[in-house]
């Protein structure tokens, strides 16, 4: 039995020069897809958003974490501008940066 090597598949048209598009704002958007790129931070940003008030020191407890790496995640989620925290005495209280986190959705409705 001979075997015959088959030719790959291709996916586009060789003829077609690749352009890439001019991306405004890619900074922001890899800024906050950097964010998102975590569970542990996924699973605090959907907290929040479950939430209709800030929350404190509520997040150590839904979190299987260490209150330390919770408190880097939030300062990371913040950092990008996606999370926003209001100091209550000794408490920071924590909620979603609504208008950050429809920029987010608009860029990747954009992709």
């Amino acid at each position: 039995m001979v075997k015959v090597k088959a030719e790959p598949k291709k996916c586009c048209d060789e003829s077609e020069t690749l352009a890439l598009p001019e991306v405004t704002g890619a900074e922001d958007l890899a800024k906050l897809c950097w964010a998102m790129a975590h569970p542990a931070r996924v699973r605090i940003v959907r907290l929040l958003l479950s939430r209709t008030s800030c929350i404190c020191g509520e997040i150590v407890q839904e979190m299987p974490l260490a209150q330390s790496t919770v408190s880097q995640h939030l300062k990371i989620l913040k950092d990008a501008g996606l999370v926003q925290g209001e100091i209550d005495g000794p408490r920071v209280c924590y909620c979603i940066n609504k208008a950050s986190l429809a920029k987010l959705k608009k860029f990747v409705d954009d992709l």
